[in-house]
């Protein structure tokens, strides 16, 4: 596993399924931990160190996070900034949900840009900072009922793309993970039945990732030995979006 050891890095969505998997993930490869979410993840923090830290964030107020990451910036620093929370409404595109798709585009898009823009000045002091921001296959191709999400990660990725070009100068790197369905409780509720295995029948492996399996990319794309990886979409989906 790469050796992460001496930096800190802060996780949005920690206390989601794919984020304790960060969360783990992380530890093991000896990263200090930030763990931010709207839930109290002090007792995920705790387990992995008592030097691991948690903050409450709301990802849809821009002052919560100005302040909160300036905040977290200034007591630890911040080497890697993993994007990890989201939010997946799906409805048809025929139905119009101002405010699922407001909400949708706060949490998915708005709030991975804020979180990086208030990161920048901590990830520029570090001299190799890393960004990972966990985009969707439904950003790469169209899934039935993804407008909303699909369109929040697909500008996920382009932003990505614009911070690996902008920030790169600084020694940061920027990159994105675009999974198929994660087996996470959330998930599978929505991808259970016919439905589910309809979904599993398409992709090649023939099967869902696991949280792990994402978190070791994150982990990956965030060591020493990813530095030449900038601006790229890692498709962890087992070969779905190349049938």
């Amino acid at each position: 596993m790469s050796d992460l050891s001496g930096l800190t890095a802060l996780i949005t969505g920690a206390a989601g399924g794919i984020g304790t998997a960060m969360a783990e993930a992380f530890a093991k490869a000896g990263a200090r931990l930030v763990l931010v979410d709207l839930e109290d993840t002090a007792d995920l923090a705790a387990t992995y160190g008592a030097d691991n830290l948690y903050r409450q964030i709301d990802l849809q107020d821009p002052d919560a996070i100005a302040s909160g990451v300036a905040a977290i910036g200034q007591e630890t620093g911040i080497d890697i900034l993993v994007n990890n929370a989201g939010l997946g409404m799906v409805f048809p595109a025929e139905r119009i949900d101002i405010d699922a798709w407001e909400r949708t585009m706060r949490i998915n898009l708005r709030a991975p840009w804020l979180m990086a823009a208030a990161a920048l000045p901590f990830l520029k002091a570090s001299g190799r900072g890393r960004i990972v921001n966990l985009a969707s296959q439904a950003g790469v191709i169209a899934i039935e009922e993804h407008a909303a999400y699909g369109a929040s990660k697909a500008g996920l990725i382009n932003l990505t793309q614009v911070m690996a070009i902008e920030w790169a100068q600084y020694g940061i790197t920027a990159n994105a993970i675009a999974p198929t369905v994660v087996e996470t409780p959330m998930a599978l509720v929505g991808w259970s039945g016919e439905k589910g295995d309809k979904a599993r029948r398409e992709i090649p492996v023939g099967r869902f990732a696991k949280p792990a399996e994402i978190a070791a990319a994150a982990v990956y794309l965030a060591s020493a030995d990813a530095a030449i990886i900038n601006g790229a979409t890692l498709r962890a989906d087992g070969g779905y979006t190349v049938r």
